[in-house]
Order: structure tokens, then C-alpha cells, then sequence
């Protein structure tokens, strides 16, 4: 059975209020907001994606480890980790370069919100077809194409895991994302560095938070994104 250590009082989101803001003058990391600990029906979900994706990894390359222990300690956490990032409410949600599923059908899971996952890879975009249809995931829709060509509703919040650099995603958040949307983006050691190249195109609120599973990686949340040159 899949299990995450709770946070918090009553396993119960932080509010977002200037308390969990990072310093962005200071550069600060800040805590993770504290995360729900996952229901038995999520639970059960999660250990059935694990199931799944064990065996299409015997066929085609979605990740490197080959054990459900590597799995749930490293993937299926570091992408459970961002859903205290996410702005309340059932706005819509993307994902980017999903693969394997990763960020966005673990938090698709977890959430319940709607999620549109794309991934330009017919044969992993076959599998989280397959893992949304066979976990009963209806509010979960494939688009097996790649970003610049898909159209999506306006999102709540966008979200990509080792696809590209923070300049290029950028891109594809002032695109995708609704007025008032954020985009969430972990990085690893580079990510100050990625942040200080976007800034040369880019006008954009960053919030920093520390990862719970790579002590060396970055969590940006970002929001208010906008090209340089264009008006406010």
C-alpha cells in the first residue's frame, strides 16, 4: 500500500498568505506548505499506477528505475510534493512533456481536478491513456502532440518536471495560463541560475520553496508572467 508521512495539523494545506511568500528580494527557499496524507481511494489509485507503469517500463523507456520502492520514494513523492502549490479551486491543470506520468497523473490522482497531460510521445502518451482509462481517471484528457501545437482552455495552473529550461516554459505559461494563473515548475542546482536567464526576456513573480526529496532542488511557483516590451 502506498503511504506519505502527513504534515500539518488534520494533514490540512497551509493557507497561502504572505507566511508561506518567500522573500523573493532575499532569494529565500521556504518550506513546502504542509500536504494532506492521500485517502484510501487515492492510496489505492497511486499503488495501481505503480502496477501499471512496472510493466509498460518492461516495454518502452519511461523511467530508469525498475522497482516500485525507487518509484514511490522518488517519483511518485517528488511529484505529490507540488499539490500544495497549486491555487485552490477546480480550475484546470496542465502538464507538459508528461512521460511517465510525472508530474501530472500523480497529481491528477491526488487532486481530482481536471487535467490535461501532453506528451508528444505516441507510445507514452498510449500509456497515460491507458492509466487514466483503466484507474478511472475521467477527468484526465491525453493530447499526443506536441506543446506548441496544443490548444487548451485557459489553465489555473501549469506544471513540467525535467522538460526544458525556465525560459522556454515561460513561453508556454504566458500561452496556456488564465489571468491570475501560476505556473509550478521544480529545478534542480541550476535553478537560480535558469531564473537569472529568464529575467532577461521575462517580468515575472517568483516564490522559491525547498524541496522534500532532493535537498539541492528549487520549487518555483510563478505568476504575473509577461514577455519584456509587452504593456501591464
Amino acid at each position: 500500500m502506498f503511504h506519505v508521512k502527513q504534515d500539518g495539523k488534520n494533514g490540512q494545506d497551509a493557507p497561502d498568505n504572505d507566511a508561506t511568500r518567500t522573500d523573493e528580494a532575499k532569494g529565500e527557499r521556504l518550506p513546502l506548505p504542509p500536504r494532506p496524507t492521500p485517502d484510501a481511494a487515492t492510496a489505492t489509485r497511486l499503488d495501481g499506477f505503480t502496477d501499471l507503469l512496472l510493466r509498460w517500463t518492461l516495454r518502452i523507456n519511461l523511467i530508469a528505475e525498475r522497482d516500485a520502492a525507487a518509484i514511490r520514494n522518488r517519483h511518485i513523492a517528488d511529484s505529490l510534493q507540488l499539490a500544495s502549490l497549486l491555487p485552490p479551486g477546480e480550475g484546470p491543470v496542465g502538464d507538459l512533456g508528461s512521460g511517465g506520468g510525472f508530474p501530472g497523473l500523480v497529481l491528477a490522482i491526488a487532486t481530482r481536478r481536471p487535467f490535461h497531460l501532453v506528451e508528444s510521445d505516441r507510445r507514452k502518451a498510449a500509456f497515460l491513456t491507458e492509466a487514466a482509462a483503466r484507474l478511472g481517471l475521467d477527468h484526465v484528457r491525453v493530447h499526443a502532440m506536441r506543446i506548441e501545437a496544443v490548444a487548451l482552455p485557459p489553465l489555473a495552473a501549469l506544471t513540467a518536471r525535467a522538460l526544458a529550461p525556465l525560459d522556454d516554459l515561460l513561453g508556454h505559461a504566458e500561452r496556456l495560463l488564465a489571468p491570475g494563473g501560476v505556473a509550478v515548475f521544480p529545478k534542480g542546482r541550476t535553478a537560480e541560475d535558469e531564473l537569472t536567464a529568464a529575467r532577461r526576456r521575462w517580468t515575472v513573480r517568483a516564490e522559491r520553496f525547498a524541496s522534500r526529496t532532493d535537498p539541492d532542488a528549487t520549487i518555483f511557483r510563478l505568476s504575473e508572467i509577461r514577455r519584456d516590451g509587452q504593456p501591464d
